[in-house]
C-alpha cells in the first residue's frame, strides 16, 4: 500500500511575518528546539509512514542553509539508489513571482518519472507529529478522490493567521474552504496536507494553465470540489503553524512542556534530524539552568530560565537568560540580561547589555552574515575550553 505513495513538500510558504528569521534562509530551515529544523517534522512524518520518494519544491532563492541541512537525506533514510530525496529550486522567475503551482508545473518530469500512483502533498511550516499511515487508511477506505487533513482548534481568534479554514459536512465531506479571519475561537484549520492520485494532480496542473493561474493547491481544490469527492481527516495532536515570529517563539516555549514535547517528538514516531558530533555541554559550578533545553557543545556559566539554547553557545558568568531562544554559535557576554528575545546565529551580545521585550512581541536579533576575524575567534572558542 505505502509503496504506491510519494511525497511532495511545497516550501513556498509566506514568510512576510517572520522575515527577521528568513532573511537568509527559508522557513523550512529555521532551527527549532535547539537542534532540529522546521523541515524535519514533515520529512519524518512521511518517512515514518514508509514513503521513500519525496520531492521538495522551494521558491527561496537563497536555500544554501536548507541544502546543507538535507545533505544526501541519510538522517531520514532517503539516501537510496531508487527513489529518495529530490530538491527542486524555482527557476526562470524572480522570487516574488514564483508560486507552488508554477514550481510544480516547471518540474512535471519528476511526477511523470515517479512510479508511485498516489501523492501526499504537504508544507513544512505546519509543525506536528502525524500518523500518515492512518490518514492513508482512512483515505482508501472512504473512496474519496482527495483527503485533506484539518485540526479543530480553540484559539483561532489569536493564532493561525493567514491559514485556511474548512467547513466539514456529513460523512466528513469538505463543503467549504476559506480564510481564518479570527472571528471565532473554534475553527477547523486546514493543515495543508492532501492525499490524491498523481493523475488528479497532473490534471489540476494542466487545467490551471488553460483556465487561469492559481497560486497553490488549495485554489485548485476550490474550483474542483464540485466534480470530485473531497473528504476531511481530523488530526488530534499538537499543531503549530510557523508563519510568524510570535508563532515560532510560542512553539519553542511550548516544547519546554514535557507533555507537548512527548507528543511532538515521539507520539507517532521519532522526529529525525541532521546529526552533529560535538561534545556535551559544560555547566560550570556557578551556572543555574531551570526548565530549559540546552543542546550539546555549549558552555554555560550564567543563569538560564525557561529558554532554548542551541549548539555551540557560550553564556558567560553573571549573564541572565529568561524566556529566550538562542540559536547556534552565539556568545552572551558577562552580566548581560536577556528576556523574551530570539538571538539568531553568529551573534555576540556584549558584556552588561540588556535586551528585554514583551512575550506578545518577542525581539529578534538577526543573524550575522559576515563577521570579522576577531569576532570569529570570540564565537568559536577552542574546544578544550569545554
Amino acid at each position: 500500500m505505502l509503496n504506491n505513495y510519494m511525497g511532495v513538500l511545497l516550501l513556498g510558504e509566506d514568510d512576510t511575518d517572520i522575515r527577521g528569521l528568513t532573511k537568509n534562509r527559508s522557513i523550512a530551515s529555521i532551527p527549532i528546539g535547539g537542534r532540529y529544523r522546521v523541515i524535519d517534522f514533515a520529512l519524518s512524518n512521511l518517512t515514518n509512514a514508509g514513503v521513500t520518494n519525496i520531492g521538495l519544491y522551494t521558491k527561496k532563492i537563497n536555500s544554501r542553509s536548507l541544502v546543507d541541512h538535507l545533505g544526501d537525506g541519510s538522517p531520514w533514510d532517503l539516501d537510496r539508489k531508487r527513489d529518495g530525496l529530490f530538491l527542486f529550486h524555482a527557476s526562470g522567475a524572480t522570487e516574488g513571482g514564483i508560486t507552488d503551482v508554477t514550481n510544480l508545473k516547471n518540474n512535471l518530469e519528476y511526477l511523470y518519472r515517479s512510479k508511485q500512483e498516489h501523492v501526499i502533498v504537504a508544507t513544512s511550516y505546519m509543525v506536528c507529529n502525524m500518523n500518515l499511515k492512518e490518514m492513508i487508511r482512512v483515505h482508501e477506505e472512504s473512496g474519496a478522490d482527495i483527503t485533506m487533513a484539518y485540526k479543530t482548534v480553540d484559539n483561532a481568534d489569536i493564532a493561525f493567521e493567514n491559514c485556511d479554514t474548512v467547513k466539514v459536512g456529513e460523512d466528513n465531506n469538505i463543503i467549504g474552504i476559506g480564510k481564518n479571519l479570527h472571528f471565532r475561537k473554534r475553527e477547523n484549520i486546514s493543515m495543508e496536507t492532501f492525499i490524491l492520485s498523481k493523475e488528479h494532480l497532473i490534471r489540476f496542473l494542466g487545467e490551471s494553465t488553460q483556465g487561469g493561474e492559481y497560486k497553490n493547491i488549495r485554489d485548485l481544490l476550490t474550483v474542483s470540489r464540485g466534480e470530485l469527492v473531497v473528504k476531511g481527516y481530523e488530526f488530534d495532536g499538537y499543531l503549530k503553524c510557523i508563519n510568524s515570529t510570535k508563532q515560532y517563539y510560542d512553539l519553542n516555549m511550548d516544547i519546554l512542556d514535557g507533555d507537548i514535547r512527548r507528543d511532538l517528538f515521539f507520539k507517532n514516531g521519532r522526529i529525525f534530524t541532521k546529526i552533529k558530533d560535538t561534545p556535551p555541554t559544560k555547566f560550570t559550578t556557578g551556572s543555574k539552568v531551570t526548565n530549559s533545553l540546552v543542546a550539546n557543545g555549549s558552555l554555560i556559566d550564567g543563569r538560564v530560565t525557561n529558554s532554548v539554547v542551541a549548539r555551540h553557545v557560550r553564556i558567560e558568568e553573571g549573564a541572565e537568560i529568561e524566556n529566550c531562544i538562542i540559536l547556534q554559535d552565539c556568545k552572551i557576554g558577562k552580566d548581560a540580561k536577556l528576556k523574551n528575545v530570539i538571538i539568531d546565529k553568529n551573534t555576540v551580545i556584549n558584556s552588561g547589555e540588556e535586551l528585554k521585550a514583551a512575550k506578545e512581541f518577542p525581539l529578534v536579533i538577526e543573524k550575522k552574515v559576515g563577521i570579522s576575524t576577531e569576532a570569529f575567534r570570540e564565537l568559536y572558542w577552542p574546544l578544550e575550553d569545554i
